[in-house]
């Protein structure tokens, strides 16, 4: 079998891969753009890359013996994930294979912030001697504000700690409890992290939410003098805004890992302002991590080739390919559920209870639940999240999974129900599937009856139940040119209360949802994207 060996990679992880008899490996020396990997991948089994290489839709279809890609690092970006998909090759990470490497490189740039290390070297080197100009501040005492505590954002905060600094930090997804046994202070609001921070440091994906999540609103909310860190995502900091800001001397200084584009232009401004420390996207640049990844991905590529084993893969569950026909129709059906339930849960939750029934309990739960957990969780952890590292990621945030098997008799042969507890709240929604050809459809909205189908844009309220009030619903709605696909309605008692759940070719306006909310007989009004 051909292996090609496309990025720089630790000679550790290679050498495993050139220990086997079964292996050809073959090791690129530089970059190949996409026409040049075409010949080299046309009868690769598997390829190993980095970040460098992108592994196009173009490049799976001429790799027509490609069984696996390994990513040496977390993210897969470079990867057509949907076309591998397809093409049924597995794609492989290493999660958590840099969180210490990272870590530690924040904490030195703090470091290095409050003292001012980089701009007192470069004066030495100079021939100068002017202690004055470098100043700088201690750690003890002063208050870092972390937004994201996940793995890498729980590092920093434990260094800190041991500096004696004070932890606040923001995570909507993170339990108290969690929080707690980590001696770090939780805040409800980014505005008090703003407020109360001597130093901000980001550790969160790369969202719509969180692209340009602080500029010049935010830095205006921050202490003057605030010292700010990026080692995360590019893009999260606005370079603009922050330019701005430590020119105005709202903001102290700055250092930064990433970039919105990498490498920086050479006009980048921010290469101007001594306040600023900038290394080359460097997290990941260690010894250790290198050899981490290196030998993590050569033995997930050893054991998918040879054994038909698949660990740390982002695009398939661990089952054979028997096995993973059975199941497929619920793990569809269970990433919708947790998708439906993170939009109408709120962030922080305690529990998330899963129960099968009927036939369901005859599947391997664990594949399911991680597609559960993985719809649930895409808007606390990105792109990073996969059916690998869901179940680690829900640990570290402090949500307790519970799986459990029912012989609860109901209407259905087979059923799935997810149930999210927040204190003293509850939200759930259950679903089943209809004839022969496994139709996915919602049965069950917070112990209401309905029957949706598990796609595109929902709209959901809660309406009183009178007469003519779904006419008017219909009315607002096509004023709004939003067209219905289909409805599903579900009361408690004639002239109480009702769920009206409708499924739209599209997602409606602000205006509408607003006209629908001043009615005094619908409330709760909510959109989902599944």
């Amino acid at each position: 079998m051909n292996v090609l060996v496309c990025d720089p990679v630790s000679p550790k992880g290679i050498a495993l891969l050139q220990q086997r008899r079964e292996f050809a490996v073959t090791v690129l020396d530089r970059k190949h753009a996409e026409a040049e990997l075409l010949p080299l991948v046309a009868q690769a089994d598997a390829m190993v890359v980095r970040s460098e290489t992108k592994v196009t839709r173009k490049v799976i279809e001429g790799a027509s013996h490609l069984q696996v890609v390994g990513r040496a690092g977390v993210g897969v970006d470079n990867v057509d994930v949907e076309a591998a998909t397809q093409h049924g090759v597995v794609v492989m990470n290493t999660p958590g294979g840099n969180t210490i490497s990272t870590a530690e490189l924040t904490f030195s740039m703090l470091m290095a912030l409050a003292r001012n290390i980089p701009q007192a070297n470069m004066s030495m080197k100079a021939g100068e001697w002017n202690r004055k100009a470098f100043q700088g501040v201690e750690l003890y005492s002063k208050t870092l504000g972390i937004i994201g505590l996940g793995r890498i954002g729980t590092e920093v905060a434990r260094r800190a700690i041991a500096f004696g600094m004070r932890v606040l930090a923001h995570d909507p997804y993170l339990a108290l409890s969690r929080a707690k046994a980590l001696q770090i202070e939780l805040v409800e609001q980014l505005d008090e992290i703003y407020a109360r921070s001597d130093f901000i440091t980001v550790h969160i994906p790369m969202s719509d939410e969180t692209r340009g999540l602080l500029n010049a609103a935010a830095f205006a909310k921050m202490k003057r003098g605030v010292r700010l860190l990026n080692c995360a995502r590019g893009g999260i900091i606005n370079e603009t805004d922050l330019h701005g800001a430590i020119r105005c001397g709202q903001v102290a200084g700055a250092a930064l890992d990433v970039y919105q584009t990498e490498p920086p232009a050479p006009g980048f401004p921010l290469r101007e302002l001594p306040q600023v420390i900038m290394t080359p996207h460097l997290g990941a640049s260690t010894e250790e991590a290198q050899d981490n990844v290196g030998i993590e991905v050569a033995e997930a590529i050893i054991d998918y080739l040879l054994h038909g084993a698949i660990r740390n893969a982002v695009n398939v569950p661990n089952l054979d390919a028997k096995t993973y026909e059975r199941v497929k129709p619920y793990l569809n059906l269970g990433g919708k559920l947790g998708r439906l339930l993170a939009q109408l849960a709120p962030r922080r939750n305690d529990r998330l209870i899963i129960t099968y029934g009927g036939r369901a309990t005859e599947m391997p739960g664990d594949p399911i639940t991680r597609a559960v957990l993985k719809g649930f969780l895409e808007s606390a952890g990105g792109k990073d999240v996969n059916l690998v590292n869901v179940r680690t990621l829900a640990a570290s945030l402090g949500l307790l999974v519970e799986e459990i098997k029912s012989n609860e008799e109901t209407d259905y042969n087979e059923w799935l129900h997810v149930a999210v507890i927040a204190g003293d709240q509850r939200f759930s929604a259950g679903g089943t599937f209809f004839s022969a050809r496994n139709l996915p459809r919602i049965v069950r909205l917070n112990h209401q009856p309905v029957e949706v189908v598990p796609e595109g844009v929902l709209l959901l309220l809660n309406n009183k139940d009178r007469p003519g009030i779904v006419g008017n619903i219909g009315t607002l709605l096509g004023q709004h040119h939003v067209n219905i696909a289909s409805m599903s309605l579900s009361r408690d008692t004639a002239g109480g209360q009702a769920l009206t759940v409708l499924n739209v070719d599209s997602v409606p306006p602000p205006a509408l949802l607003d006209q629908l909310q001043r009615d005094s007989d619908i409330h709760n009004v909510r959109v989902v994207k599944l």
